[in-house]
């Protein structure tokens, strides 16, 4: 029986409930258990409320019908793919390891099904790890589809096909997004990040579309395992919204390592053939391919929802709106993570579903905080920032901006010989000598940002970046060596790029 004496605080108001004699099966029921959903509803059962969550079946490339605990980040995502990652990593380092003094055979084989199947056996593990935690917690976990019938009605279809309506206080919907496919002749030949970390056999050829994150880390991932690759791109650069001066660092690495660069080209036909899969760009270009990969978006699972028939208000691409603190216009419902599409990273829906459970049952109403989050391209090498792009800066400044830069050659490549250099940069703010952005592209990039975010969280200045002693020999001691301004940038200029 739900806790109905639970009052919550929004605003600092509490709110009253006139439903002293109503009975809910649930305190809390949560559709989607990734990383999001499992946290919230922790957090909310540790709170003392009475949870229940539903997932869909695991699988290890997501449909309508599959899905499994632990989402898209654990099962399909980030935790795989920075394996493959790794296991790619290996083959230019082992060729940089000649100089080192390593004599190695010429031919080294690489066992793509080896890797897969220890990719697999992780996030099995994973999945039962998810699972314990949310049964540690006491929350009852459903496995099935869910489906919103009223402002306070789940319906869970079972795998059995039998339908069974829940009654919950509040419901949280964690249903993440899911890779699209876009409209091209052909298309049905293509693959997406889903088929691509469970391929059967390692591509020899590969032709990419996309710019974002999960293009460029594929074109690593692949090249890395000695795949020829085309990375297909409608921009000038790839990684749009990361600062222009690291995505042309990132763009030179990539072609630097043997990944052929397509910019401002777009796929307009695919035709299966007996060579593989013949790919024509918008330049009359003609490329043969054993896989083609769409990394061009996600969007919200929203569509089975049943959200419009109860109300819930969604965005133009299906997403579900919501105010401050993660509620939608109907009080009783809410939602976070990708689903909402405001900050789609796993870290940021840990952070929503924690504040949700302050806020609806740990009596402390807390909104998400958006600034300085961090984020990492895990590309080969990988790009890490946090803060604000020089772009940005521009844009929202009102005076005079101090860009510091640093580039060098890693410690280790001077003995190996690779010719590639690892950028840094600071964005300062004049006036206040206050840091508003830090940017890296080079090896333990992620490790290194995560530190560099403390400190913009609480508000450093350049000042005290220069103050504190550095690691020697390290490369993340140039975040606190770097002395000479690079450029000065007057922000009330505002100029603007559109690459």
């Amino acid at each position: 029986m739900a806790s109905l004496g639970r009052k919550m605080l929004i605003d600092g108001e509490v709110e009253n409930s006139n439903e002293g004699d109503v009975h809910y099966d649930f305190d809390l029921f949560v559709i989607g258990a990734g990383s999001g959903g499992v946290r919230a509803a922790r957090f909310s059962a540790q709170s003392g409320a009475k949870v229940g969550i539903c997932e869909l079946p695991f699988h290890p490339i997501s449909s309508e019908v599959v899905g499994g605990v632990g989402g898209t980040c654990v099962i399909r995502g980030c935790v795989p793919k920075k394996i493959l990652v790794y296991g790619a990593a290996f083959g230019p380092e082992l060729e940089d390891a000649r100089n080192y003094g390593w004599e190695l055979n010429e031919r080294i084989d690489f066992n793509w099904k080896k890797l897969l199947h220890k990719k697999t056996e992780e996030i099995v593990r994973l999945n039962g790890i998810y699972k314990r935690l949310l049964s540690n917690a006491g929350v009852k976990l459903f496995e099935g589809e869910g489906r919103v019938v009223g402002p306070n009605e789940v319906e869970v279809t079972q795998l059995d096909g039998t339908k069974i309506i829940y009654s919950a206080k509040h419901i949280l919907i964690a249903t993440g997004s899911r890779a699209q496919r876009p409209a091209i002749s052909g298309q049905e030949l293509a693959i997406t990040s889903d088929e691509a970390l469970s391929l059967e056999e390692l591509p020899k050829r590969a032709v990419i579309l996309g710019g974002g994150y999960i293009a460029v880390e594929f074109a690593s991932i692949w090249r890395g395992m000695g795949a020829t690759v085309d990375l297909c791109f409608r921009k000038e650069l790839p990684l749009r919204g990361f600062d222009d001066e690291m995505r042309a660092v990132v763009a030179r690495n990539l072609e630097g390592r043997g990944i052929h660069m397509h910019p401002q080209t777009t796929l307009t036909e695919l035709v299966k053939t007996e060579e593989g899969i013949k790919v024509r760009t918008d330049h009359g270009e003609e490329l043969i391919a054993d896989v083609v990969l769409f990394a061009t978006g996600r969007a919200p699972n929203t569509k089975r929802l049943n959200l419009e028939a109860v109300g819930v208000e969604l965005d133009k691409i299906g997403a579900i709106k919501v105010d401050e603190y993660s509620r939608t216009n109907i009080p009783s419902i809410w939602a976070i993570g990708d689903v909402t599409n405001r900050v789609n990273l796993t870290p940021v829906a840990l952070m929503e579903g924690t504040c949700v459970a302050k806020t609806v049952f740990g009596g402390q109403p807390t909104k998400p905080d958006y600034v300085h989050i961090p984020c990492a391209v895990f590309c080969i090498p990988p790009l890490s920032v946090v803060g604000l792009t020089e772009e940005q800066a521009i844009e929202q400044a009102n005076g005079e901006l101090l860009v510091f830069t640093s580039s060098f050659n890693p410690m280790k490549n001077t003995i190996s010989g690779r010719q590639e250099k690892t950028i840094m940069k600071l964005v300062v703010e004049a006036e206040t000598d206050k840091v508003l952005g830090a940017s890296m592209c080079g090896p333990d990039a992620p490790e290194i940002m995560q530190g560099i975010a403390i400190a913009l969280k609480c508000g450093a200045t350049k000042a005290q970046f220069d103050s504190t002693v550095g690691i020697h020999p390290s490369a993340a001691e140039e975040f606190v060596t770097m002395r000479s301004v690079t450029r000065r940038v007057d922000a009330a200029g505002k100029p603007r790029t559109n690459l």
